[in-house]
């Protein structure tokens, strides 16, 4: 009796956390989705850069930086995203022969202790860099360049937020799918396998 009340118990905080999850790392997503149209603007507005500069020997410095802004935000803003659907290197000659179950360990192990701490890290040593570039309000050194570097670098704040939702996100999924397969097999509870795996 008590065995059957724990394993629902532990049943409903899996589904639990794997909802929770699910509602966090939609925030990659959509960001990830949203942030990828600037990908176009950037090749078109590169376009017309070479264009006006071979065609008709002119161009603006904003315009020009203006591809390092969204070039920035893509790779920024797309990191989240790519870590929700596994697609940073893995640099691991073991990790593809393991079974589902160490590579949740490994992830979980990974996430823990590698990919939020080093996110807190980034966000602390890039806080007086951005702050002191708000203070000042940072404009381009270029004459006709774009204002508000500031805001650009608070990209770099805002990658780290992101990068730490998605953290929380898989470890809830990696934790909870340990939980589903401590189950009996019999159990036809649906269990969603993290990214990698």
């Amino acid at each position: 009796m008590h065995s059957k009340t724990s394993d629902n118990s532990s049943s409903a905080s899996a589904n639990l956390m794997q909802r929770i999850a699910k509602k966090l790392e939609l925030i990659a997503v959509r960001s990830g989705q949203l942030i990828a149209w600037l990908t176009l603007l950037m090749v078109f507005t590169t376009f017309l850069i070479v264009v006006l500069r071979y065609g008709f020997e002119s161009g603006w410095i904003a315009m020009q930086e203006s591809v390092i802004y969204m070039h920035a935000l893509v790779f920024l803003i797309g990191i989240p995203y790519t870590l929700k659907y596994d697609g940073h290197v893995r640099v691991d000659i073991f990790y593809s022969k393991m079974s589902v179950r160490s590579k949740t360990w490994v992830n979980l192990l990974g996430t823990l202790f590698l990919l939020l701490p080093v996110s807190i890290f980034i966000a602390w040593v890039s806080w007086d860099y951005v702050t002191a570039s708000w203070h000042m309000h940072e404009e381009s050194g270029e004459a006709g360049g774009l204002p508000g570097i500031y805001l650009l670098k608070s990209t770099i704040l805002l990658m780290t937020a992101l990068l730490l939702i998605q953290g929380l996100s898989q470890l809830l999924l990696n934790i909870s799918f340990l939980f589903m397969q401590n189950k009996p097999s019999n159990d036809s509870t649906s269990i969603n396998t993290p990214a990698g795996l």
